[in-house]
């Protein structure tokens, strides 16, 4: 018992912190209102959700090697668009009537993970292994899901006349949603039935945990024990967020930029690890699997709920942002067309990154 506690104490924190936050939530509404109280509140919850993901992450690897590749992606996959649709829901109903965020959060998403944290990867796992392989046909059945999908979800509502500004007609909101659910749906069934062996890298093992593994039920049900919190603290995060936003006069898209980074955090950390252990395939698989799951399932979640409370979703990318998404799907169509990578792919993604984080604040 003991050493499970030790090994589960970041449980214990973040429902001892949830209970906190929602017995005294008049109180601490009342105090966020100061600058000091605002920062303390968003750094402690930030790094107690922070926890809890790593917690998940933790919990999802060893399901992984217990029912192995690409089963164990697609578990790590669903619990964290499970905590980003939460956190997204969480930080609109506290927000203004027209949102911004789910635009703002996905495209953070495209730009961290295809830019950042796959440049990362690349980058230190060329250093160390000079070139690193994995297979072809799965990184092409990614794309091909990802870039119609990222084009129609994020491009076309700039161009459309059925909607006010750079949002989707009612009718165009329904086909998006189901659109993306079926695309989602036919690459699931393809990744883990009739093609399972285009997500399987060509000299990996499927065992990837570097802790203990019990028993399946085990670590199904801590996964979602620890899933619960993050999702109780989701709401509680977003109210210091917006006042640190309006406070320091910052721009809208550094709040998706926040979510994305606290997202993301875990399943990257676990990306570049594998790459760092020439366990490319596992790498491409969560990275790209990510954004496809970001796309395909939190869009149509965030369009269902700004149907049912008459929220406006803006989902329309302004025309720099635009010129960002396309030179980084295109850079990614090179990068992911010869089934090698190397040093220099890193870094042309890494330096996109930074111009991505520029372009935040000065345009």
């Amino acid at each position: 018992m003991m050493m499970i506690l030790r090994r589960e104490w970041p449980l214990l924190l973040s429902y001892g912190t949830a209970a906190v936050f929602y017995l005294f939530h008049q109180r601490m509404l009342e105090r966020m209102e100061s600058p000091l109280w605002a920062t303390l509140a968003f750094a402690w919850l930030f790094a107690v959700i922070l926890l809890s993901a790593f917690a998940v992450v933790r919990h999802s690897e060893s399901l992984a090697s217990l029912v192995g590749e690409p089963f164990g992606t697609l578990i790590l996959t669903f619990a964290i668009t499970a905590i980003e649709v939460m956190m997204i829901a969480a930080v609109m109903l506290t927000g203004p009537p027209v949102s911004f965020l789910a635009r703002d959060t996905m495209f953070a998403v495209i730009m961290i993970v295809f830019n950042g944290m796959a440049g990362l990867a690349l980058l230190l796992g060329g250093l160390r292994y000079h070139e690193q392989s994995y297979n072809l046909q799965g990184a092409n059945s990614f794309l091909a899901v990802i870039l119609p999908l990222a084009v129609i979800c994020l491009i076309l509502p700039n161009f459309t006349v059925s909607g006010e500004g750079p949002t989707l007609s009612t009718l165009h909101e329904v086909f998006v949603i189901i659109m993306s659910l079926a695309l989602y749906a036919v690459f699931v069934a393809m990744q883990t039935l009739s093609h399972r062996k285009y997500f399987l890298g060509p000299d990996e093992s499927t065992g990837h945990a570097e802790h203990e593994v019990r028993s399946a039920p085990w670590h199904a049900t801590l996964l979602i024990a620890n899933i619960v919190p993050i999702i109780l603290l989701s709401k509680q995060i977003a109210l210091p967020i917006e006042f640190g936003v309006n406070l320091f006069d910052a721009p809208e898209a550094v709040v998706g930029f926040l979510v994305a980074v606290l997202i993301l955090s875990p399943e990257s950390l676990s990306a570049v690890r594998s790459a760092l252990a020439n366990q490319l395939q596992r790498s491409v698989n969560l990275l790209l699997g990510s954004v496809l799951a970001s796309i395909s399932l939190t869009i149509p979640a965030v369009l269902v709920i700004g149907l049912l409370t008459e929220r406006t979703v803006i989902l329309g990318l302004a025309p720099v942002d635009m010129i960002m998404l396309v030179l980084t799907l295109a850079l990614s169509m090179l990068t992911f067309a010869s089934g090698r990578t190397n040093v220099l792919l890193g870094a042309v993604h890494l330096l996109l990154f930074f111009a991505y984080l520029m372009l935040i604040f000065e345009r």
